[in-house]
């Protein structure tokens, strides 16, 4: 007799349905993401009537959605005054910034073993948007262009928890980055200080590798803490931003 958790051998496996994504993950995604953006800001509350309305759903799923973001660290709740997007100051930054420093050496090692020809190119193809978010002097898309290198260089891993815990760190990066200045600041030679990382993984150098994202994740740190230093060679996009409404969602 076969253990009931195992299927007679040539029986077919018991498989689950294949499901979609439910309310409550779109709307996760859809407030990660404007919490990503700035549409909603650092600090500010967040009414939950309003932007359940904006997005077209109940609120029970939002208030669903919304606590998946408090479990993350991404919004606070507190007692008696609701929900709030995260703040990270600058004692913070460090700290955040060893975080990010653990999981994107790790990934890079894996990387170097492990990592098919698709997934380095599409590092590489991360790093070519780079170049081209860098001729659009566009500070916002810049930034967003520099993390999706990191992002996707820990993706090439294929370590699911890796990328899993990579997704939350770069949206606290974007929290640091509105809470410590009213400008959102970033270098006007991204593409160039992150070329360095792109070779050494093509090149399958580990040592060189981590060394450069080392390198590049040291230097965000000096710019977060003492961006005075640096303002002669960063693109500035002015805060606060007009606010972006949230897109309905269309289920």
């Amino acid at each position: 007799m076969h253990p009931p958790h195992r299927p007679a051998p040539g029986a077919a496996p018991a498989l689950s349905p294949v499901t979609r994504p439910s309310t409550v993950d779109l709307i996760t995604v859809e407030l990660r993401n404007a919490i990503y953006t700035g549409a909603l800001r650092v600090g500010a509350p967040i009414r939950e009537i309003e932007v359940a309305r904006q997005l077209g759903v109940s609120r029970g799923p939002f208030r669903e959605a919304a606590q998946r973001l408090v479990a993350e660290g991404l919004v606070v709740a507190t007692p008696g005054r609701g929900l709030s997007v995260r703040t990270i100051g600058k004692d913070r930054i460090r700290p955040l910034y060893a975080a990010r420093t653990m999981v994107e050496t790790t990934a890079a090692r894996a990387a170097v073993d492990t990592a098919t020809a698709d997934q380095v190119a599409a590092v590489r193809s991360a790093h070519d948007e780079l170049v081209r978010a860098d001729a659009t002097h566009d500070a916002l898309r810049v930034g967003a262009a520099d993390l999706n290198v990191h992002w996707q260089l820990v993706a090439a891993s294929g370590n699911p928890w890796l990328l899993h815990w990579m997704s939350t760190l770069i949206v606290e990066v974007r929290i640091a980055s509105f809470t410590v200045s009213e400008e959102y600041v970033v270098r006007k030679d991204a593409a160039e200080a992150h070329a360095d990382i792109v070779e050494r993984l093509e090149a399958r150098d580990a040592d060189g590798l981590e060394a450069a994202i080392r390198a590049n994740l040291d230097d965000a740190v000096m710019r977060l803490l003492a961006p005075e230093r640096f303002g002669s060679e960063s693109l500035e996009e002015p805060r606060p931003l007009p606010p972006p409404r949230l897109d309905p969602l269309h289920l």
